[in-house]
């Protein structure tokens, strides 16, 4: 696996050459690109790999590029490699015609296991993954995405995540990197989208919601709501929400954090009703739902720890959450996957690390938008010598 220092001598300086073979060869993740189609009339360049390459001959050109500092250039430049690496496993061809729905999401889960086993830093990374993960915002966001979204929505909520102007550059690379005829179109679009984004304010900072509580409901609500002013927080539970993969210290978190809070936990639920991993769990998942219920009925604190990797699973949980008025922080914990894999041995559990390899193919780390309140955790403990 390529380290991060490598990854770093393979970026390229602002307008100079891209060193292609050593790109390929040492990000082997790219290889599958090279057989990917894509439609004629908006690639004809043809397959994915050819479309990433003249992408990222555009980005180190840009402007923005050159005057970013090297961990910018970084992001900018593994967020155009991998912007379309999910293409390989979401294209498809129906009635001669290609095409490849959600690839920004598979991409981004992709980049994900591959840069955190490149050990590169957790910021940089999610940065990256962020920026693969809405690539495709800027060319809908003005003419209406699928959501029905205002622009004003997407990039005050965008802001967020990830700088509005990194994933403006990054579409402006993508849309030219390519052989269309559309391309005027698509360029018109990303500037639109820049123009809304520095209306707002929110261009080359957070967008400045009144407080977390109208932030949260501003998303969930997908702008329905003002934020001119704070929206009224009803009382309900505090909640801590764990997530993280096994083995990354969920539990050593509690036991220093919230050692007196009360502790509903799908781990211990299994355990008590007997139940492996492998096994059905849905027992398990309905035991933990009631005494959260209760818990929240209750208006009590409490912690909620369980793996919560993919966006959809925390999804379930939040929707219960807030169903009740709860107050939300999510606490994210991770750790090299050395460490991961070798607490996942030591310790007494059914969960084998190669099942935790295939819970990596839906790993989402949360995004601000998710909670109140969102803390990332990020150790950097290595295997001892």
């Amino acid at each position: 696996m390529t380290d991060y220092a490598t990854l770093c001598e393979l970026v390229p300086a602002p307008g100079g050459p891209l060193d292609w073979a050593a790109i390929v060869d040492e990000v082997d993740v790219l290889a599958p690109l090279a057989d990917t189609p894509q439609q004629p009339e908006f690639h004809g360049e043809g397959d994915v790999l050819t479309h990433t390459r003249m992408a990222c001959e555009v980005m180190v050109d840009l402007p923005d590029y050159a005057q970013g500092r090297p961990d910018d250039r970084f992001v900018l430049f593994y967020a155009t490699l991998f912007h379309d690496l999910g293409k390989a496993a979401c294209t498809v061809v129906e009635d001669g015609r290609i095409s490849s729905v959600g690839h920004g999401r598979i991409g981004a889960i992709d980049a994900r296991r591959m840069l955190w086993q490149s050990q590169v830093p957790f910021d940089l990374r999610e940065h990256i993954c962020r920026l693969v993960r809405h690539h495709m915002e800027p060319f809908y966001a003005v003419a209406g995405n699928r959501q029905g979204d205002s622009p004003e929505y997407v990039v005050r909520t965008l802001s967020w995540e990830l700088r509005i102007r990194d994933i403006a550059a990054l579409a402006e690379a993508d849309g030219k990197g390519r052989i269309c005829a559309d391309m005027g179109e698509s360029i018109a679009a990303v500037e639109l989208f820049r123009e809304v984004a520095q209306d707002e304010g929110c261009y080359d900072a957070e967008y400045p919601y009144a407080d977390a509580h109208t932030r949260l409901e501003y998303c969930r609500r997908r702008g329905a709501i003002s934020v001119d002013y704070p929206f009224y927080a009803p009382p309900g539970s505090r909640v801590v929400m764990l997530s993280g993969m096994p083995a990354s210290g969920k539990n050593t978190w509690i036991a220093a954090h919230a050692p007196d809070l009360p502790v509903v936990s799908f781990d211990d639920a299994c355990a008590e009703l007997g139940l492996k991993h492998a096994g059905n769990t849905g027992a398990a998942a309905h035991l933990v739902t009631d005494r959260a219920k209760a818990l929240l009925g209750r208006r009590e604190d409490f912690v909620w720890n369980a793996t919560h990797l993919s966006s959809r699973i925390r999804q379930r949980t939040l929707d219960l959450l807030y169903a009740y008025d709860a107050q939300v922080e999510i606490v994210y914990l991770e750790s090299p996957e050395p460490v991961v894999k070798r607490r996942n041995t030591d310790r007494d559990s059914t969960l084998s690390n190669a099942a935790l390899d295939q819970m990596l193919r839906r790993w989402e780390v949360p995004v601000p938008a998710e909670a109140h309140q969102v803390d990332y955790k990020i150790s950097g403990d290595q295997l001892p010598a």
